[in-house]
């Protein structure tokens, strides 16, 4: 009987971290879909050196190695290959609840991205790759503690009720 009981319990301490990782990849993963057809439309087709995730603003280029800006009067119709530095983007509720609740993820994130930006690594391919990863981190690590003190509380719980 008892080890019944300890199953249940194991079960019930390992829900926290698959459901908070599993929340923060689907948020991650709809604010990209979501930014990957902002940018398509905001550029009507072309390719540009900067891409919006959300409201955060990241550069394919940031020491312009590969510029090839050019005035508009040297196309015929008036198409220029600028690239607006600002754009306001405002960051709906979707990206206010993932940054707040994996606010740590994205500090230390964009401390690696801003570092490796300044070694000429694109801050694109950079966010991408790491962000993920933090995110899964830090919510893993917050379901293991969440985890304890549930796991905590029952035993609390069952001894007091013997």
């Amino acid at each position: 009987m008892e080890q019944a009981g300890s199953v249940s319990n194991f079960s019930m301490r390992m829900r926290w971290r698959p459901t908070l990782c599993l929340w923060g990849l689907v948020l991650f993963g709809l604010l990209t879909y979501a930014s990957v057809q902002g940018n398509r439309e905001m550029r009507h087709g072309r390719h540009g050196r900067h891409f919006w995730w959300g409201s955060v603003r990241l550069d394919s280029d940031p020491l312009s190695r590969h510029s090839n800006l050019e005035p508009c009067t040297q196309r015929p119709d008036g198409d220029c290959a600028w690239e607006p530095m600002y754009i306001w983007v405002d960051p709906g509720w979707l990206e206010k609840a993932l940054v707040i609740s994996a606010l740590p993820a994205f500090l230390l994130g964009s401390v690696f991205v801003r570092g490796l930006a300044r070694l000429g690594v694109s801050e694109f391919g950079s966010f991408m790759s790491t962000m993920p990863v933090l995110m899964v981190v830090w919510f893993y690590g917050v379901g293991w503690l969440l985890d304890r003190w549930q796991h905590g509380r029952s035993l609390r719980r069952s001894s007091a009720s013997l």
